[in-house]
């Protein structure tokens, strides 16, 4: 709460006419601006608007509340009221009943994701690609096909969700690629390996920016990145759960005179599928429509609802300009494509993974190579996993109580160089555990994209543009995958010592985009405090009732960094 009064503190000091001394380095090192513009509604804020802190305090000046008004049709306007005021304990129990009913659900259902979308890795430890007629490079070439189509697929998958709602949209995605996903176990060679791993890649394309966006309407800005790091364990955990599940399936090889793998991809597919039409009915449209004849009365009552809807508008007002069925236009898309306030989010998500992609893709194979057999691979497999989420946890949470995102995620180059310089020295007849051990801690790493994802959604200043550059971050994501994936070759087998000298190189630039990051938003936030400080009030208000800047173009938005 307190990271929330210091932001009404720093406002008020621009009435105060006091940037120049002092609130401007306030205002460059703070998250973001408090006070966002509404997205696509030609109504502005007034600079010494306060948003409400967690003791339900609302705006300090009167007679502004109509600048705050939710557009006609968003779903939680009948809770909206400017004056409504409740006590830190009553926020703090809505929160845990978002986490209860929302980020649960939402983490069983990456679950759901990453169960199919990653047991490929148990199924090379099972002898796939023998059986398939496959070489590695076959394989790589698979992942390929699979990464572009998930790339591909985003941002068509985010306007989709943001048309029709992703609570309609996301069980959708489940149910079909659930089906698609239990049809390899019919695989016959090559052109089904490939036919197959593209049409996973477009139905899941999108998932994630799919539920971050979901997330959003029931989240703060400062709240976001911790259950963006949640959503990320359950990930890991799923890698853990499914090594277990392996364990077991792939033992039925065998049965019926079917390969284990088989078995693997039939019975899991199956598992997400039903979790898919679960979802069909649990997953409420927003937190004012929470009643249904499946989930029963309303899980909030109306004054937690008056809560959720004014703590969320009071954070960033940009919420409240779009309801959750409205589409984007062509002119929304246009503008938030050519935003380039976030490359360097951009140029950060297509790099910062790369480091450590190779050995988490293959670490099945690399495991198998080294020595281990097919079932103690899949179980050797799990302390990585586990050392993955601490990590996660920790340097999520490090970021947010330091303020400091970029020095925070430039710990995952810190942590990944020295490994890979030892890993490409090491002699090829080293012990296996040594090798076991590298490989474990590099595919442990300080997994920093909880943090970046919640950067993108900060700096995106409206709801179009954090849906289309949530769907443009994944998509950067999605092409450091196809490029991590194809830097261990055939030919370079076994140490990849070629493979190895990129990721060194890689690494080493990522130094300066972590780096360069970070120095880009603090001149972008000094620059436009200077020019801020220097208006006077009349100035001030001039700007903001003629300007045509929207969301993050605005003189008084400031960037998180």
């Amino acid at each position: 709460m307190s990271h929330r009064i210091a932001k009404r503190h720093e406002y008020q000091a621009l009435e105060d006419e006091d940037l120049d001394s002092g609130s401007t380095s306030r205002l460059s090192t703070s998250s973001n601006s408090p006070i966002l513009p509404k997205a696509d509604v030609d109504e502005f804020e007034e600079d010494d608007a306060l948003q409400g802190d967690g003791d339900g305090n609302t705006f300090d000046t009167d007679g502004l509340e109509t600048f705050y008004e939710p557009v006609e049709g968003y779903e939680g306007a009948h809770r909206y009221d400017p004056k409504y005021r409740w006590n830190i304990s009553d926020e703090h129990k809505v929160v845990r009943k978002i986490d209860k009913w929302i980020c649960t659900w939402v983490c069983l259902m990456f679950f759901a994701l990453q169960l199919d979308r990653g047991n490929i890795q148990q199924a090379l430890s099972d002898n796939m690609l023998p059986d398939l007629g496959l070489t590695t490079n076959d394989y790589n070439y698979g992942q390929a096909i699979f990464y572009t189509s998930f790339l591909l697929a985003e941002l068509p998958s985010q306007l989709i969700s943001k048309w029709i709602g992703p609570d309609r949209w996301i069980p959708i995605q489940m149910v079909v690629w659930s089906l698609i996903a239990s049809m390899q176990a019919f695989l016959q060679g090559r052109k089904s390996f490939y036919l197959c791993r593209a049409l996973i890649g477009v139905i899941e394309g999108g998932f994630i920016p799919d539920n971050i966006l979901y997330l959003s309407y029931f989240y703060t800005g400062a709240e976001l990145p911790t259950r963006l790091s949640y959503f990320w364990v359950s990930s890991q955990l799923t890698n853990i759960t499914s090594a277990f599940f392996a364990y077991g399936l792939l033992h039925l090889r065998g049965v019926h005179g079917i390969a284990g793998w088989r078995w693997l991809f039939g019975l899991e597919g199956l598992l997400t599928g039903a979790i898919g039409v679960l979802s069909f009915f649990y997953l409420p449209p927003s937190p004012t429509q929470t009643a249904s004849r499946f989930r029963g009365k309303s899980w909030f009552s109306a004054h937690e609802e008056k809560i959720m809807v004014n703590r969320i508008l009071r954070d960033d007002p940009s919420k409240g300009g779009m309801h959750n069925r409205q589409a984007l236009t062509l002119s929304m898309v246009k503008d938030c494509l050519t935003d380039w306030h976030m490359l360097p989010i951009y140029l950060l998500a297509v790099s910062f993974q790369i480091p450590t992609n190779p050995l988490t893709a293959y670490l099945t194979l690399q495991l198998r190579e080294i020595g281990f057999s097919t079932f103690e691979t899949n179980l050797l497999t799990i302390p990585a996993y586990l050392l993955f989420i601490a990590q996660l946890l920790f340097w999520t949470q490090v970021a947010e109580r330091w303020n400091q995102r970029f020095l925070v995620g430039l710990v995952s180059q810190i942590w990944a160089l020295p490994l890979l310089v030892i890993l490409e020295w090491l002699p090829g007849d080293a012990n296996q555990w040594v090798k076991y051990t590298l490989t474990v801690l590099l595919v442990g790493h300080p997994y920093v994209h909880a943090i970046l994802v919640a950067i993108v959604s900060r700096n995106a200043g409206t709801v179009r543009t954090r849906t289309v550059a949530s769907a443009l971050y994944n998509m950067f994501v999605q092409a450091s995958a196809i490029i991590g994936q194809n830097i261990y070759r055939d030919e370079d087998r076994p140490m990849y010592r070629k493979g190895n000298k990129v990721l060194i190189a890689v690494c080493i630039c990522n130094f300066a985009f972590f780096i360069g990051a970070r120095v880009f938003y603090i001149s972008v936030n000094r620059r436009r405090a200077k020019i801020w400080g220097g208006m006077s009030l009349d100035e001030k208000r001039e700007y903001l009732a003629t300007t045509k800047d929207r969301g993050n173009k605005r003189l008084n938005f400031r960037f998180a960094y």
